[in-house]
């Protein structure tokens, strides 16, 4: 009979709230009402209020789909339109890719019978280029409008545009308050001045409705001094919690991939030296270079008497909502994007975040019931912070915006309608980038065919530049797997916990005297010859047999864009050719240089390397192969700054002289 009443073994706990218990649920016909009668809905809701999965049912359930239209909801982050389509097509009984479908960079799960589309707001902004007036969509829903991000802000603008022809389409804009006020003013314009009071505001154009999310308590605690080393003091704060709170999972915020992984390893580590009996924890990560079906990891129930512990970046502060979080361990930072103009590089810096994110951050910890958030910084630290996160395009390099307005018919840059205008200095070194790279040409019009196709193109205008010199340099097949590689978010190297030297060895195997670009190839090479059908052969050789498939998938789509231009890529590898042999490697770092001449760099005697614009003090990065290895001049990717060092990764040697043939009026000899 005991088993019988113990409950637990007979009921498992529903993994979300029936959509009928979300608070969005009582606002349903208020919604309805205000996007039948005004071209703009401004929502103002907690993350978990049920905005991003339930309005667009509502919507579609109300006939917005009819006609063969359908809705799109856009997103900032790539996770949050895959994770919220598996939702969503789950409440709705169907596949991913039916009715509910999404659409990311290298990445489309959407088919003829799709209505409600999540996608990035750069997914959308592509759209336009085919359908400037996005005219398959009923209703446009733009999700976390308040973050800010670059492209969320042109795709505000190029919707005002596009209302003016449209009139019949809706827009529905989710915010926080903070932000709400200026998207409405922005999309009413002239109404909104004359208008006195506050209910009226926005006119006849658009208006606010705030649904009251149910925010339990969250009691905030702070350090009494700073941490000197916040990961560290997170994993402490963690086994604090749990081996002296109440039950619920705990939360984590980092800011990236490096430091995710590190806590990670030392939860895993230090929960082995638990009791044996003691309630066990199981750390998760989230980030958004994590794969698909790894994200989803998140959202499991755990087993019983077991603690979830996520560690993410600043991606589950909006964009996702994990149920069960009852603790909030705050580290006080994010990862943002920092472009200098003196030095014409973009750099992702971990800064402190604003006491908005901070007040979104605590917020995640009081879904269910009352929570706690333990800042890892002092109240001081937290009466400093900005008000609000500065927007994305005040700074960032503006050169692929630009190159896709551009694109989209907007030629004059200036008088384009922005929600912040971005600094003038940051216009024209976009505008200088461009040029040099022959996007625009002397009267700063988009060139043809050039400057269309790399608008087209999922890449940035670097990258985009390196495909479409290959051709002539006789080494496309080369470089699309190059780019393929390099556009993959996460290593392509597997290192298992300690063993560093394995993993050294096994870069070794395939690395090439020139560098990193060209070492990639030959893992690529090796993998489609040999590793593709053999997943154990990755295994041996450290590699991530999953990001070498999606490799595979990125190289096919670029290599369909470029076809759709008409550009043949000849696949016989170039290396039969024994003439093409010797010059073989140098015809890649001479197409690389073709668009990547801005990231150039002279070695030092003392192995760090200066810019050769700006004369930034760089080191190469630990995972490079150019790590303690002797080059003159060389060409990097990307750009990572952590603590006081600023580190280049994916590196390739190249002549002093590729950067003055293919950059004449970017580099002068001095």
């Amino acid at each position: 009979m005991a088993s019988e009443l113990d409950l637990t073994s007979t009921f498992i706990p529903s993994l979300y709230k029936p959509p009928a218990l979300l608070p969005i649920a009582r606002y349903r016909q208020n919604l309805l009402y205000l996007v039948d009668t005004y071209p703009v809905t401004i929502v103002v809701g907690q993350t978990g209020s049920g905005k991003t999965t339930q309005l667009p049912q509502y919507l579609d359930q109300a006939g917005w789909c009819a006609d063969g239209k359908s809705i799109a909801v856009t997103q900032p982050r790539r996770v949050a339109a895959t994770t919220v389509a598996a939702r969503v097509a789950e409440e709705m009984h169907c596949s991913v890719g039916e009715e509910v479908g999404y659409s990311i960079r290298f990445e489309d799960l959407t088919s003829a019978s799709t209505r409600i589309k999540f996608l990035t707001d750069g997914m959308l902004l592509r759209e336009a280029l085919v359908d400037p007036l996005l005219s398959r969509y009923s209703v446009i829903m733009v999700d976390e409008a308040h973050e800010r991000s670059l492209s969320t802000d042109i795709l505000l603008g190029i919707l005002k545009k596009i209302l003016k022809r449209r009139p019949e389409l809706r827009i529905v804009i989710s915010s926080a308050t903070l932000q709400a006020e200026d998207i409405l003013h922005f999309f009413a314009g002239d109404q909104f001045q004359n208008e006195t009071d506050s209910v009226e505001k926005g006119g006849d154009v658009g208006k606010i409705i705030s649904l009251e999310g149910r925010i339990y308590p969250v009691d905030i605690l702070f350090l009494n001094s700073p941490a000197e080393n916040y990961v560290e003091r997170a994993v402490k704060t963690v086994f604090d919690i749990h081996l002296q709170e109440a039950e619920g999972d705990i939360l984590v915020f980092l800011t990236g991939r490096e430091e995710i992984d590190l806590a990670v390893q030392l939860i895993s580590e230090r929960t082995a030296m638990l009791h044996p009996k003691a309630q066990a924890l199981a750390p998760l990560p989230l980030y958004s270079g994590l794969p698909s079906d790894q994200q989803m990891y998140v959202f499991e129930p755990m087993p019983e008497n077991t603690r979830k512990v996520i560690v993410s970046t600043n991606i589950a502060e909006a964009s996702v909502t994990i149920d069960n979080i009852s603790y909030v361990v705050d580290c006080g930072f994010a990862k943002l994007r920092a472009f200098d103009p003196s030095t014409g590089i973009e750099t992702l810096t971990a800064v402190p975040i604003s006491k908005a994110a901070a007040v979104q951050r605590a917020g995640r910890a009081g879904r269910t019931r009352p929570g706690k958030c333990f800042r890892l910084y002092t109240q001081q630290a937290y009466e400093q912070l900005l008000e609000a996160t500065v927007p994305e395009i005040q700074r960032s390099n503006l050169a692929p915006v630009i190159m896709q307005l551009k694109a989209l018919g907007i030629d004059n840059i200036v008088r384009f309608d922005f929600l912040t205008p971005p600094p003038a200095e940051l216009v024209i070194r976009a505008f200088e980038l461009l040029y040099s790279l022959g996007v625009v040409d002397d009267y700063a019009k988009l060139t043809k065919p050039l400057g269309m196709r790399m608008a087209e193109l999922a890449v940035d205008p670097m990258m985009a530049k390196v495909l479409l010199s290959a051709e002539s340099l006789n080494c496309l097949s080369e470089i699309l797997s190059i780019a393929a590689m390099v556009s993959l978010q996460g290593s392509v190297w597997v290192q298992h916990e300690g063993d560093k030297k394995a993993a050294e060895n096994s870069r070794r195997r395939f690395a090439v005297e020139e560098g990193d670009h060209l070492t990639y190839l030959n893992v690529y090479q090796a993998f489609i010859t040999i590793g593709k059908k053999d997943p154990k052969w990755c295994r041996d050789n450290l590699l991530n047999y999953r990001s070498l498939q999606r490799a595979m998938s990125i190289r096919a789509q670029l290599k369909r864009y470029l076809e759709r231009f008409g550009i043949r890529v000849d696949e016989t590898p170039s290396l039969h050719h024994k003439a093409d042999f010797r010059r073989y490697p140098e015809n890649i770092q001479r197409c690389l240089t073709t668009g990547y001449f801005a990231h150039a760099a002279k070695m030092q005697s003392n192995g760090t390397f200066k810019s050769a614009t700006g004369g930034l003090t760089l080191h190469a990065h630990p995972s490079s192969l150019m790590f303690n290895r002797k080059a003159d001049w060389v060409i990097f990717h990307e750009i990572l700054q952590t603590g006081e060092k600023t580190f280049i990764r994916d590196i390739t040697k190249i002549e002093k002289g590729y950067l003055l043939e293919y950059a004449p009026n970017y580099y002068t000899v001095r």
